[in-house]
């Protein structure tokens, strides 16, 4: 599989975790060979220094290096789409310029979350990275940001010709027809792992998730079936989408990167530690994840 060159932004995107070594420094090969086991495993892209890459612990320098490592290890035809998130704007445009210079197709970016910004602040924002000239998806998490983008303020960036998707994050399924019917070409990823289903039966166009790290044959499998447009492959999805679904749950929950991480960790991959102040899983969770791992990995789920 590959992205289409017009809508690189398109189809399986991995939010991709980042290994590290045991002394916490980033793990560069390792992600390296973890790009290329997800373009083998069918995804179309991945979204490194999203928050499940934990961008927020990184240096300036490794950030940037993340990026770079991505683009040079992406076969042809799978997509780099960088998250650029930052406190200030200016900072976002120089990531949003860095994407650019590596490489990387388009990009992922939060609104302004250092408080609760209004309307005009976002669109601004938006306006100014939009100005290098890389493809912008939206992120709309309001559960972290503390900024909701309605249907309506996405129909304005959208028709501004500043976005050209959006990944919806708040688990709202009646969401993307209020946004299919204020904006019909814009398009909506799936923002969470455990209502790809639904979000796939409203129409959306990629699913930008966490749980291919450990699964990515079953997930880009089970995201065909569940876009294509055929009842008959909903019939197919959905004893898949059961299978899955107490994984799909973590990626909704603040121990999202702990749990996929152990669950690559037992599916054969390098998951590993988190950077501080990320702690291990308790032994409750950590039993849940396996059980539920070792549950989707014997129905053969790989």
């Amino acid at each position: 599989m590959s992205i289409k060159s017009d809508t690189p932004w398109r189809g399986v995107y991995v939010a991709s975790a980042l290994p590290f070594h045991d002394d916490l420094s980033v793990d560069f090969d390792g992600f390296a060979d973890h790009v290329r086991f997800l373009a083998e495993g069918g995804c179309h892209g991945i979204t490194p220094n999203g928050s499940l890459g934990e961008y927020q612990t990184l240096t300036p320098d490794e950030r940037a290096r993340v990026v770079t490592t991505a683009v040079e290890a992406a076969p042809e035809g799978f997509g780099v789409m960088p998250g650029v998130a930052a406190y200030g704007t200016l900072e976002t445009v120089r990531w949003v310029e860095q994407a650019a210079e590596a490489g990387a197709q388009s990009v992922l970016m939060l609104p302004p979350n250092t408080y609760r910004a209004t309307e005009e602040a976002v669109i601004h924002h938006y306006r100014e990275a939009a100005k290098v000239g890389l493809p912008i998806v939206a992120y709309n998490n309001p559960f972290d940001t503390r900024v909701d983008m309605s249907p309506r303020l996405l129909a304005q960036l959208h028709a501004e010709g500043l976005i050209v998707a959006v990944k919806e994050f708040t688990g709202d399924c009646r969401r993307p027809y209020e946004i299919a019917e204020l904006a019909p070409e814009l398009d909506i990823l799936v923002g969470t792992d455990d209502v790809l289903l639904e979000g796939g039966i409203a129409g959306a166009k990629g699913w930008v998730s966490g749980y291919p790290n450990a699964l990515p044959r079953a997930c880009v499998e089970l995201y065909e079936l569940v876009t294509s447009g055929d009842f008959g492959d909903l019939n197919r999805a959905l004893p898949m989408y059961r299978d899955l679904h107490e994984l799909f749950r973590w990626d909704s929950r603040s121990e999202f990167i702990q749990a996929i991480k152990l669950s690559m960790d037992i599916a054969g991959r390098k998951g590993g530690v988190c950077r501080p102040p990320r702690t291990p899983l308790g032994e409750e969770h950590t039993a849940d994840v396996q059980r539920a791992t070792e549950a989707a990995l014997a129905a053969g789920y790989r």
